[in-house]
C-alpha cells in the first residue's frame, strides 16, 4: 500500500506543478479559444489542463518501471505501452480539439484507433463474462467489445466535462472506490497486490487530486478534451484490465464463489460500470436526444445533467457538490455490498443496500429541493452555459 501512496503523492505535486507551469505558458501566449454561447465562464480560459495531467501520469510509469514492486506487470511491457500510445494519442486529438474545434468524426476515429492500440497492441481485452463463468470464443467479439466500451466510457466522462471542478471530482471518487475495490478483489484472487489496474487508479487519483486546486470555481484552467477523454481511456484500461486477472472459476456461482456470494461474481463488471453510472447516464440520455432531434450524437446542446441542475435554481458549486455526493453514495453503496460477501467484513450485503437507499434519497432531497440565493446571485441563464 505504501507504494501506491508514494505513486498517488507524487503523480498529485507533479501534477499541480506541470499544470501551474500550464497555465502561465497559456496565459502568456494566449493559447486559449474565445467565448462560446454555451459556455458558463466569463473570461477566456486555457483548457490545456489535460497536457499537465498526462505528463503527470507519464512520469509516475516511468518511475514504476525502476521499481520492483511493479514489475507484475512490467513483465509485459506491450500492455503499458499500448496504454501511454493510446493516451498520447487521445491528448494530441483532445488539444487540437481545444484550441480548434475538430469535426466529431475525426475525434471518433482517433477515439476506435486509441481503443484499438489498447485492444489489439496491448492485449488487454475482455476475455469472459461473469455469467457462469462465460469466455468471449471469438477473438474479434472481445476486440470489438473493448473497443466499444472504451469509447462509451471515454465519451461518458467527456460528456460532464461542463463546470469548475465536476469531472476531475467525480473521478477522483469514483478512482478512489475502485482502488480500493480492485486492490481488494485482486489480493483475494492472486497472491500479489501489485497489478496494473489498481496503479492506474493510484496515478489517477493523483493526477485528479493535483488539477483539481487550479480547476476549482473560479477555475484558472479547464482539463479540456485531452484531460477528460484521457481519464475515460484510463478509467476503463483499469477497469478491463482486472477483470483480466480474475479466473473464469471464480465468475462462476456454481464452481468459484457459491451461489450465497453471487453478488461477488458479478462486481467485475458491475463496480466498474457503477462508477461511471452518472456520465454513462449523461451520454446515453444526450445520445438518444439529439439522434431524435435529428442531430449527430455528439453535437453540443445545453441539456446535460449538470445544465439541468442549474435550472433546478442550483448554484455551479452546489451542483457540483451534488454530483459529487451522487457519485460517492452510488459507487459506495456497491464496493459496501462487495465486502459483505467477504465474512471477514460484513456478512451480510444489506448493509450495502441499506447504506445505497438511505443515501439514494438523501441525495434526491438535495438534487430537487429549492435553493435560497442571494440578491446579488444571477440566477444562470441558458446564453451563458457550457454543453
Amino acid at each position: 500500500m505504501r507504494q501506491y501512496l508514494f505513486t498517488i503523492l507524487f503523480t498529485a505535486a507533479l501534477t499541480t506543478a506541470l499544470a501551474w507551469a500550464v497555465w502561465r505558458l497559456a496565459m502568456r501566449y494566449r493559447l486559449y479559444p474565445g467565448i462560446r454561447d454555451r459556455d458558463v465562464h466569463k473570461t477566456p480560459t486555457p483548457r490545456l489542463g489535460g497536457v499537465a495531467m498526462f505528463l503527470a501520469m507519464v512520469a509516475a510509469i516511468a518511475v514504476s518501471a525502476s521499481n520492483e514492486y511493479f514489475q507484475t506487470f512490467w513483465a509485459e511491457p506491450q500492455m503499458v505501452w499500448s496504454v501511454l500510445g493510446a493516451a498520447l494519442l487521445i491528448v494530441l486529438i483532445g488539444v487540437a480539439d481545444d484550441l480548434w474545434d475538430l469535426d466529431w468524426t475525426i475525434k471518433l476515429g482517433a477515439q476506435f484507433l486509441a481503443a484499438g492500440i489498447i485492444a489489439v497492441g496491448g492485449g488487454l481485452q475482455i476475455y469472459s463474462l461473469p455469467i457462469g463463468g462465460m469466455t468471449l470464443v471469438s477473438s474479434w467479439v472481445s476486440i470489438v467489445l473493448t473497443m466499444f466500451s472504451i469509447v462509451i466510457v471515454m465519451n461518458a466522462v467527456n460528456f460532464i466535462d461542463g463546470l469548475d471542478g465536476l469531472v476531475a471530482g467525480v473521478c477522483l471518487i469514483a478512482n478512489g472506490v475502485f482502488f480500493v475495490y480492485s486492490y481488494i478483489l485482486v489480493r483475494d484472487v492472486t497472491t500479489t497486490n501489485f497489478n496494473l489496474a489498481t496503479f492506474l487508479a493510484a496515478v489517477m487519483i493523483g493526477a485528479c487530486a493535483g488539477f483539481l486546486p487550479l480547476n476549482w470555481k473560479p477555475a484558472k484552467m479547464f482539463m479540456g478534451d485531452s484531460g477528460a477523454l484521457v481519464l475515460g481511456l484510463l478509467m476503463a484500461t483499469s477497469a478491463i484490465a482486472v477483470t483480466g486477472q480474475i479466473p473464469p472459476s471464480v465468475l462462476d456461482p456454481v464452481d468459484g464463489l457459491g451461489r450465497s456470494q453471487l453478488l461477488g461474481a458479478f462486481l467485475p463488471i458491475l463496480l466498474p460500470m457503477v462508477v461511471v453510472l452518472l456520465p454513462l447516464a449523461d451520454f446515453g440520455l444526450a445520445v438518444m436526444r439529439r439522434m431524435r432531434a435529428g442531430k449527430s450524437p455528439f453535437s453540443p446542446d445545453r441539456k446535460h445533467l449538470h445544465h439541468r441542475m442549474l435550472d433546478l435554481g442550483h448554484t455551479d458549486r452546489e451542483a457540483v457538490l451534488i454530483f459529487y455526493a451522487w457519485t460517492a453514495v452510488i459507487s459506495l453503496a456497491v464496493l459496501l455490498m462487495y465486502l459483505a460477501t467477504r465474512e471477514e467484513w460484513f456478512g451480510q450485503y444489506w448493509i450495502g443496500v441499506a447504506f445505497g437507499l438511505v443515501g439514494v434519497a438523501a441525495c434526491l432531497v438535495l438534487t430537487l429541493m429549492p435553493t435560497r440565493r442571494t440578491a446579488a446571485e444571477p440566477v444562470p441563464t441558458p446564453a451563458t452555459q457550457e454543453a
